[in-house]
């Protein structure tokens, strides 16, 4: 008889059972979800992203289909910190799977200000910073593609908390590996990616954006290659977990990213399809480790073979 499987993941001081997340925004505050699923058979979820202030995000319409995967322009619509506290908390303080908050700010002191906030909040066991927004103190250049503005805004973070800190990287960039450095040395403990690349969809009969925001952020299995190829380039470039994201909807698509170089990855746009599908995604990786008499996670972790 074969041992058990050993797949946890550790993300600075915080051990994951298993590699197996939910991406933010794509699974609300985890509530949402209690009822199709046993949430705590994940590794962690990941919550919806939050500002200081509540958020009423951008006017509809703000998601639309595409060939492999859909538009979203949500504008990070969310329910603000202190209502989170309030009406939100109670529930996530009775997971017994990590909960992640994602966070996110127009300028340093907004980051800041939530990182210590949310420091002492009991249920919440780390910190992923969404750096794919605006920096309004520089005219609109969002954070994640200035590696000088990343570091810094990861820094305020790392100084303002002893939860474990993942920096989520846009892939709007032309060397994702300069952003990751940058915010390791800022003080993150992982590097969760991708967020969504910049697409848009035009209505040809109206000739206007099927997006009122005309542009939005392309997810789902279009964006998995994209993906793949800039985690297997960050996991060579620091030493710190990578959290593979991008087009994840089976067990298969997973394992790729593990085996490209990810520690632990997170399924969003699947969940859409198949509120279940990260459950099904942890089976299917429990199911390959005993075709493959493999034990440990870190056994199958970065064994990629180029060939080189």
């Amino acid at each position: 008889m074969m041992p058990p499987v050993d797949m946890e993941v550790q993300i600075g001081k915080l051990t994951l059972k298993n590699p197996v997340m939910t991406a933010s925004g794509t699974f609300g505050y985890a509530v949402e979800f209690a009822e199709l699923m046993d949430v705590n058979r994940l590794g962690a979820v990941v919550l919806k992203g939050m500002s200081l202030t509540a958020s009423r995000g951008n006017p509809p319409p703000r998601i639309v289909e595409t060939a492999c995967g859909m538009l979203n322009a949500i504008g990070l619509e969310n329910v603000g910190l202190d209502d989170f506290i309030r009406n939100k908390l109670p529930f996530v303080k009775t997971l017994s799977t990590a909960v992640i908050i994602n966070i996110y700010g127009r300028q340093v002191s907004d980051y800041s200000e939530l990182a210590s906030r949310l420091n002492d909040i009991e249920g919440i066991a780390g910190i992923e910073v969404n750096i794919s927004c605006p920096n309004v103190k520089t005219g609109g250049i969002a954070f994640g593609v200035d590696p000088a503005a990343a570091y810094e805004v990861i820094h305020a973070v790392r100084n303002k908390t002893s939860l474990p800190v993942i920096a989520k990287l846009s892939p709007n960039v032309t060397d994702i590996t300069v952003i990751a450095r940058s915010v390791v040395d800022g003080g993150a403990d992982a590097v969760s990616l991708i967020n969504t690349l910049t697409g848009m969809a035009i209505d040809i009969e109206t000739r206007r954006p099927k997006l009122a925001n005309i542009t939005g952020g392309l997810s789902g299995p279009a964006i998995k290659p994209v993906a793949l190829r800039m985690v297997w380039q960050t996991a060579q470039a620091v030493q710190v977990p990578v959290i593979g994201i991008g087009g994840i909807t089976s067990a298969s698509d997973a394992l790729e990213f593990i085996i490209a170089g990810a520690s632990a990855i997170q399924v969003g746009t699947a969940s859409f399809v198949n509120p279940r599908a990260a459950i099904d995604i942890l089976d299917g990786i429990a199911s390959y480790f005993n075709r493959k008499q493999i034990t440990r996670l870190a056994d199958l972790r970065g064994t990629l073979n180029t060939g080189h």
